[in-house]
């Protein structure tokens, strides 16, 4: 038999894994994009409140840890070249990275890769798990954000807390709870 004919049959069945990967961390990037413009400005902080969180646990919850981790290297590559992919709130392109929200967004590779290692280590991919992983997920981007910002704005520990942690708990709450939620919900659809 001729190993190029061998292969030939094989070949369309590897070009959607060849394209499944990329169009993940494309599609992943612009939900967050997508995310970052339902965004509500607080009058007290600099850090908007907006729906990325959520997108960040969910793609950690749902992709694997390095296509989750990706999508969002891809999303702040396309923020810092000034694609308008940031909350509309700030200066844009790189500025964005090193204002007051830049802890934030810095941290969400790292913790979708996180909440996405996490749910892995569970034997269920049931609520109570994708819970967990992504209330850890959560804690991390907060613990991230509110370093950065206490180190760029030299404020008191008590209120970097009350300007870039506590307003954002029960809206992060939430956002754990939906994501949990769907990825769940997710997991089980795609089971059946």
């Amino acid at each position: 038999m001729n190993p190029a004919s061998a292969a030939s049959p094989a070949l369309p069945l590897a070009l959607p894994a060849l394209i499944r990967r990329p169009l993940a961390i494309v599609l992943g990037s612009l939900l967050v994009a997508v995310c970052a413009h339902i965004s509500i400005p607080l009058w007290f902080t600099p850090v908007p409140v907006t729906l990325q969180t959520f997108a960040v646990l969910l793609l950690g919850l749902f992709l694997s840890p390095s296509l989750s981790a990706a999508a969002l290297l891809l999303y702040l590559i396309e923020g810092a070249i000034g694609l308008p992919v940031f909350s509309p709130y700030a200066p844009a392109g790189f500025l964005h990275l090193l204002g007051p929200t830049g802890g934030y967004l810095l941290s969400w590779p790292f913790a979708a890769a996180l909440t996405g290692l996490l749910r892995s280590r569970f034997s269920s991919r049931g609520f109570a798990p994708s819970l967990l992983a992504a209330a850890t997920g959560s804690l991390f981007i907060l613990l991230c954000g509110a370093a950065w910002f206490g180190i760029l704005t030299h404020q008191s520990a008590a209120a970097v807390l009350a300007l870039a942690v506590l307003p954002f708990l029960p809206g992060d709450i939430l956002k754990v709870v939906a994501a949990a939620g769907a990825a769940s919900g997710l997991s089980r659809f795609r089971r059946s």
